[in-house]
């Protein structure tokens, strides 16, 4: 296997200042893209990244993926500064609890804004250019939860569900331009968002996974970077599932 998949190809991540985000600029960055790492009020995290990956070409860029303007600035100043979007992973999300008879309205607004709203956005701006270019790849970040559910995450849960549904549309009405557009799944992952959840983040739940461990950033990554990549041509609208056996 090539250790240059991404040679000469631009990259933006979305969420890409921690976790499963920060691995994946990384990981495209080491196969020689050029990586846009997106980032909402964490800009000390996204900079040191990007000095990180110094001598990569990768930059921050801040941006609330839930905002219509700021998202086309975002795409404006990454085509730019490196170049037109080649690769896009649709990684930003955030996440509270609460019992839905409980949940306020602009907190279901919120999650939903960003975590499925948010890969619309991001989706359709970069869909511009590659449309007439006739080339491009999108890999979007659902979630297990998806299928399974879980209490006191429906807003969580619908907008990762949404993310399925809307990244199989985009596939099918993005194939004829070349565009390829696929999903990656995973379970649980030692990220700064499951570490901040104890509920979650407990030897319960983890011995509950039968690999008998929370996913590494750096194994989603992987997946990510698979579906990026030409080795996955004949990936469309389809769905990897990295969960340690949470999920079969």
């Amino acid at each position: 296997m090539s250790p240059a998949r991404f040679t000469g190809q631009v990259a933006l991540v979305t969420g890409a200042a921690t976790g499963i985000g920060a691995a994946t600029a990384r990981a495209l960055a080491r196969e020689g893209a050029v990586v846009a790492i997106n980032h909402w009020r964490r800009p000390e995290q996204a900079e040191a990244l990007a000095a990180e990956l110094s001598g990569t070409g990768a930059f921050a860029v801040e941006a609330d993926v839930s905002a219509a303007a700021a998202v086309g600035e975002m795409v404006e100043h990454v085509e730019k500064t490196a170049g037109p979007i080649d690769l896009l992973v649709n990684n930003a999300a955030i996440l509270s609890r609460a019992d839905s008879a409980e949940l306020a309205e602009d907190e279901w607004d919120r999650v939903l804004a960003v975590n499925l709203t948010g890969v619309f956005l991001c989706c359709k701006y970069v869909a511009r250019s590659m449309i007439p270019r006739r080339s491009g790849r999108i890999v979007n970040i659902s979630s297990d939860l998806a299928f399974t559910g879980e209490a006191r995450l429906a807003h969580y849960c619908a907008a990762k569900a949404g993310v399925l549904g809307l990244s199989k549309a985009l596939a099918r009405e993005l194939i004829p331009y070349g565009v390829r557009v696929n999903v990656v799944a995973p379970g649980m992952t030692e990220t700064p968002m499951l570490m901040a959840n104890p509920v979650a983040y407990n030897p319960g739940r983890q011995a509950a996974i039968p690999a008998g461990r929370w996913a590494r950033p750096a194994e989603i990554a992987a997946s990510i970077c698979f579906l990026a990549s030409p080795e996955a041509d004949y990936y469309v609208g389809a769905v990897l599932c990295p969960n340690g056996g949470l999920v079969i």
